[in-house]
Formats: C-alpha cells, sequence, structure tokens
C-alpha cells in the first residue's frame, strides 16, 4: 500500500532519556507478517454468504412457484416465513432493546437516595500540599476523586 506524501506513517520511540520520531519509508518495518489476517477472512467469507444467502432469499420469497420447479427447486419453506421471519427477528430486536432498558430502570436507584452521592467506591480528594507551597509545582496532577456535590453547586448554581 502507498503511502501518500502528506500523511507519512510514524513511529514513535519513548524512553526516559530521549524522544525520538522518524519516518518509516516504503518496504521499511516490521513485514515479517505477510497475508490475509483471520479477521479479514472470516469477514470476508460473512459478507460473501450474506449477499448469497440475501440473494436466495429474495430468489425464493419473489420467484413465482412455477419457475422453482423448472429450474428443479421442489422443496423449500412455506412462503409465511418469507413475511414472518423478518417481522419474528424485528420484534425480536425490539423487544431486548426495550428488556434491556427497563432492567436498567430496575437497577438504577431512586433519586433522592444518598447512595447516589455515596457509596462503597467514593474516594475522598487528597490533598498533598497547599498551593502556596513550591514543591505542588514539582506534581504534576491531584490522585483520581470524586467531586463533592458541595463544590458541584457551587460551580452550577453559584455560591449563595
Amino acid at each position: 500500500m502507498a503511502e501518500s506524501a502528506g500523511s507519512p506513517r510514524r513511529a514513535l520511540s519513548v524512553s526516559r532519556e530521549r524522544a525520538s520520531v522518524f519516518i518509516l519509508g516504503e518496504g521499511e518495518g516490521d513485514r515479517s507478517k505477510q497475508g490475509a489476517k483471520p479477521a479479514e477472512v472470516y469477514g470476508f467469507v460473512g459478507s460473501i454468504s450474506t449477499i448469497v444467502a440475501t440473494v436466495l432469499f429474495f430468489i425464493w420469497a419473489y420467484l413465482p412457484e412455477s419457475w422453482l420447479y423448472s429450474i428443479g427447486i421442489t422443496y423449500y419453506p412455506s412462503r409465511y416465513w418469507a413475511v414472518a421471519f423478518p417481522a419474528y427477528v424485528m420484534m425480536s430486536i425490539i423487544f431486548v432493546c426495550v428488556i434491556y432498558t427497563s432492567l436498567n430502570y430496575i437497577a438504577t436507584i431512586p433519586p433522592v437516595s444518598l447512595n447516589s452521592l455515596w457509596d462503597g467506591f467514593t474516594r475522598e480528594s487528597v490533598k498533598f500540599c497547599s498551593a502556596s507551597d513550591s514543591a505542588c509545582n514539582e506534581r504534576p496532577i491531584d490522585p483520581i476523586s470524586d467531586i463533592p456535590i458541595t463544590e458541584v453547586n457551587a460551580v452550577l448554581f453559584g455560591s449563595h
């Protein structure tokens, strides 16, 4: 595959001593794994199978029985399934979406519950030093923590 001149492929090498970026030209890099990956093969076979199955479905659904008999196809499902199967699939998808949403609503705590503010996984903020301390400038960020609801309310609604 030829790389375009405007967007060369870059490889980034990061180490504590130095960071470097170099551009790989054509033919360079790791070319030890040649051929198609299994995911590519499965995707190709799946797409071809889907196209063939769709064409066969439409032939079965729309050709008259006399044409099917003339090409030697005498055993096939009832035409009822040409309408029923897609309808069952669509209703099953809708049913799964409704059930999934309903189960999420059931599992959600009520809005007035204090567990929406604090629970067993709540992390209190930890300050290692004051803002005036010069040693704080060396530490990049504070450890991860939850924002107290008082600070959230002060930012959203202003301090009263």
